[in-house]
């Protein structure tokens, strides 16, 4: 048995090398399919991963309360209802009145994203960003100190001078020095720096990592904008409180901001583990389309596929009636051509997933995205190829089988 199988195998190549030209081009027609397939879902598949680490280190357990909901931000301008902004004042009586059991509340803002920083005679392109920060900045966003340390409540409520600064800017800045207690300057005011930041990297080319976090008293009195937005962030250390919690930021907002029971929030509140969830439901439709992309073309390399076979049936006529006239069974005729047509098949499906591969991991390291290995994307195209040299060969491979062998052997 195996060694007729093994037959067959050879009896397909030499089949395969005699029609090299259609061969290559059907392969081509299948490779085509399957390259979008895997590329679209290679795709996906890093940036699920790429959000998934991002939000991850946030935890479950936290939420944000900011100037709009994240769903007000898809609207048109024409749609989207104008909030007012968050102010310092607002945020600092919320953070004075919200007393949930086991939170901790932050309150930033962004001062600025075109700093320039100076450390001796170095000095940065003033493509920085400046955030004020409290003492539970770091915590609440799932950041992490790689060297030094957080800021504490000492430093925030003595405006002490002292930064921690993203790893992008360490490299700028302190190449082979520790940048520890090291003095920069933001605007003429001197800052030592006690921390630097793990590394985040990019998400959609924004880096994380070009950042210098500040007292929020310094910041506000470094940068005096008129209607400065702030944000705040609650994580609860007992996640079965989370829905409470939330719950209860929503009314004390609600009675910071003076709204009456009948009118609807005018700020927006965004769980961790909403938002991610929220924007991986959206990648759903480009696997759908991926699928879609997939199939129309598969489809035509099937009938690609189904022809070059047939011509293959009728240019080896007297072949199929010399050897039905040893002897050969329909069966062993019929797994000929179906063995050749399967192995064209995966030969479309290798090259569509090889290439599919790298289309998905060149075009998400443009996009930083980390990449993973698509399993999921490999089975589909191996399955799917696998489905197309059946329905390919099904027909052929049974009208060569079906062959009468003398009116075969009188074939010109």
């Amino acid at each position: 048995m195996f060694k007729l199988f093994r037959e067959n195998i050879r009896i397909a190549f030499t089949s395969i090398r005699s029609q090299l030209l259609r061969t290559i081009l059907t392969v081509l027609i299948i490779a085509v399919g399957i390259t979008a397939l895997v590329g679209i879902l290679t795709l996906v598949a890093a940036l699920e991963n790429t959000l998934s680490s991002d939000f991850a280190t946030m935890g479950s357990n936290t939420f944000n309360i900011s100037r709009y909901d994240s769903q007000e931000n898809l609207k048109s301008n024409e749609e989207r209802k104008i909030n007012p902004v968050l102010s310092y004042t607002q945020v600092k009586e919320f953070s004075e009145r919200y007393n949930y059991p086991t939170t901790h509340t932050s309150i930033s803002f962004t001062a600025t994203a075109a700093a320039e920083v100076k450390y001796d005679s170095k000095k940065t392109d003033p493509e920085i960003s400046v955030l004020g920060v409290d003492e539970y900045y770091l915590v609440n966003s799932g950041l992490q100190t790689t060297l030094g340390r957080n800021f504490t409540r000492f430093d925030i409520q003595n405006n002490s001078h002292v930064c921690v600064i993203g790893s992008d800017l360490e490299k700028a800045l302190f190449k082979d020095v520790n940048p520890i207690d090291k003095v920069i300057s933001i605007r003429g005011s001197k800052f030592k720096v006690i921390g630097t930041l793990k590394e985040k990297g990019s998400t959609f080319g924004n880096s994380q990592d070009l950042r210098i976090l500040i007292p929020i008293q310094l910041a506000r009195s470094i940068y005096t904008s008129p209607n400065i937005n702030y944000s705040l962030s609650i994580m609860t250390d007992k996640k079965e409180l989370l829905n409470q919690a939330v719950d209860e930021a929503i009314l004390t907002m609600r009675q910071v901001r003076k709204l009456n029971p009948i009118e609807e929030n005018d700020f927006g509140i965004s769980r961790s583990d909403d938002l991610i969830n929220r924007i991986l439901d959206l990648t759903q439709y480009l696997g759908w389309a991926a699928w879609i992309i997939g199939i129309i073309t598969i489809f035509g390399s099937s009938i690609a596929l189904m022809n070059i076979m047939l011509v293959s049936v009728t240019e080896r006529t007297r072949e199929i009636g010399v050897r039905k006239a040893l002897g050969a069974k329909k069966v062993t005729i019929a797994t000929q051509f179906f063995i050749e047509t399967l192995i064209v098949g995966q030969m479309g499906g290798f090259l569509g997933i090889i290439l599919g591969i790298l289309i998905g991991f060149f075009i998400g390291l443009a996009l930083d995205f980390t990449f993973v290995i698509p399993w999921l994307a490999i089975f589909a195209a191996f399955a799917t190829t696998f489905l197309v040299a059946i329905v390919s060969g099904l027909y052929p491979a049974i009208k060569a089988s079906k062959l009468d062998p003398i009116e075969a052997l009188r074939y010109e």
